[in-house]
């Protein structure tokens, strides 16, 4: 397979280490190397091999990944998966040059503000429409506290493919419940609709106290990635997201 090349410069500064002429300033000065050697000249190309972060060094730092990141991150409580909105933000939550590449890091699908645990952030574009086209439907599996005891019957309604959500004229796609507990649940769909597993417990007359999701395909969220930490995924990681097949709906 053919390694792409691109200009230093260009590279540098769509990996959010600054503009051309701030990259060029590095350079002049000896403060990027390459195989342990300064690189003077900015506008040298490159080229974009995998290994590359692990033989430049920029400002005494190991080069940043290069495109085609794909992060885990353990999302906390009162974080919004969004770039506009009002209050702290998932990406607040990355190095500060991070916010600044191009192409940029978005969400692989949201979670709401007061739901915890498993986001994708990536910014390899093809990679974030597979995973949440409904082509796919990789299965997304959510703890569940709930403010009323569960009546027995959920499992089997979730089941069957038929529950309507209010103003919705599609059923939803046949869910898999596990009980955990009296008030507790390990649900596991195969959409992603707005607000589901809130919405499904809500039809059935209970309320979701608390939402977390914890895997996605066969991909689980690590026992010690602690709330608000991240990690970049390697590709047997990312195969996992969709080794996991869904029902046929």
């Amino acid at each position: 397979m053919k390694i792409p090349t691109s200009r230093l410069d260009r590279l540098l500064a769509n990996l959010g280490y600054g503009s051309r002429r701030e990259i060029q300033m590095l350079a002049r000065r000896g403060l990027i190397t390459l195989d342990g050697a300064p690189v003077f000249d900015a506008e040298a190309r490159m080229a974009v091999a995998p290994d590359l972060s692990a033989r430049m060094v920029v400002d005494g730092e190991a080069l940043d990944p290069l495109p085609g990141l794909v992060l885990m991150l353990h999302k906390p409580l009162g974080v919004t998966c969004s770039h506009r909105e009002a209050g702290p933000l998932v990406y607040g939550l990355l190095p500060p040059r991070w916010r600044r590449r191009d192409p940029a890091l978005s969400t692989v699908g949201r979670l709401d503000k007061e739901t915890s645990g498993l986001l994708l952030l990536t910014d390899d574009g093809a990679l974030l429409h597979r995973i949440i086209s409904p082509k796919h439907h990789v299965p997304k599996r959510y703890l569940v506290s709930l403010a009323r005891p569960l009546n027995g019957t959920e499992a089997g309604v979730f089941a069957t493919g038929t529950l309507m959500l209010e103003g919705e004229e599609k059923p939803l796609l046949p869910a898999e419940m596990e009980v955990l507990g009296a008030r507790e649940a390990a649900l596991t769909v195969h959409e992603g609709r707005y607000h589901q597993v809130r919405r499904m417990f809500a039809a059935l007359g209970n309320h979701v106290e608390a939402l977390h999701r914890d895997r996605m395909g066969a991909l689980a969220l690590p026992a010690d990635l602690k709330p608000g930490q991240w990690m970049a995924l390697g590709q047997a990681e990312i195969d996992a997201i969709f080794a996991v097949k869904a029902p046929t709906p």
